[in-house]
């Protein structure tokens, strides 16, 4: 029975696609994005090397269309709409695909999902069940989106939860940063892939670390103000 296994999220071709559809919808290209695969792409070697289970996430369209859509992310593709370039159905079905140097093996485990998190709607949980597995070790994209989504519905169904900070990214240092420190304050372990599977790697920098996560300028301001006088 496996203790630890690597969630690896959304790793798919859309992210690396010159189409102009992340333009469209006004969103800027992923930062370090070569690097972030070439660290996944090491991280899976590694973890498959070591007969850790790997459990890819695929973001796919709900089988129910809009009638499942988030609203509000409807209506952002409805007033981009005019400004998205037309791809033919072979470009989507690549743009799902994924990326060829962080490709799943014959042995991995690949689930569809169609929401942020990848315990919504999916088999994961039970799969994870299966394994025997309680530790996690989160890698992918994007840092404040899907991977922070996991993350929480992981800590809500009592996993132990890393997240390896030099195998993950998003739409710019600011909201990558910010989601790794979200994370640390709920007592996740961020740290380097390399760290985070060394043997006898403890994941307790949210215990042993103060202000894990927090800016101490800010909580001494802060304590400074509210003081009783």
């Amino acid at each position: 029975m496996a203790e630890l296994a690597v969630l690896m999220i959304d790793v798919q071709n859309g992210y690396i696609a010159d189409d102009h559809v992340r333009d469209a919808l006004g969103w800027p290209p992923i930062w370090r994005l070569e690097e972030v695969v070439a660290e996944c792409a090491e991280l899976l070697s590694a973890a498959r090397a070591a007969d850790i289970p790997i459990v890819y996430s695929r973001a796919v369209t709900s089988p129910a269309g809009r009638l499942a859509a988030n609203p509000r992310a409807a209506r952002h593709q409805q007033s981009c709409a005019a400004r998205m370039p037309t791809l033919t159905a072979a470009q989507r079905e690549w743009r799902k695909q994924f990326i060829d140097a962080v490709a799943p093996a014959p042995t991995d485990i690949v689930l569809d999902k169609t929401r942020h998190s990848f315990f919504a709607y999916t088999e994961l949980d039970p799969v994870l069940r299966s394994l025997g597995v309680h530790r996690l070790l989160v890698a992918g994209l994007q840092t404040n989106v899907c991977v922070e989504a996991t993350v929480r519905a992981a800590l809500e169904r009592n996993y132990d939860v890393a997240v390896a900070e030099d195998a993950v990214s998003t739409d710019g240092p600011d909201l990558h940063y910010g989601a790794l420190n979200s994370m640390r304050v709920l007592y996740v372990e961020v740290a380097p892939w390399r760290e985070l599977l060394a043997e006898g790697a403890n994941w307790d920098r949210a215990y042993s670390t103060p202000n894990y996560g927090r800016d101490p300028g800010y909580w001494d301001e802060t304590a400074i103000e509210v003081a009783p006088r």
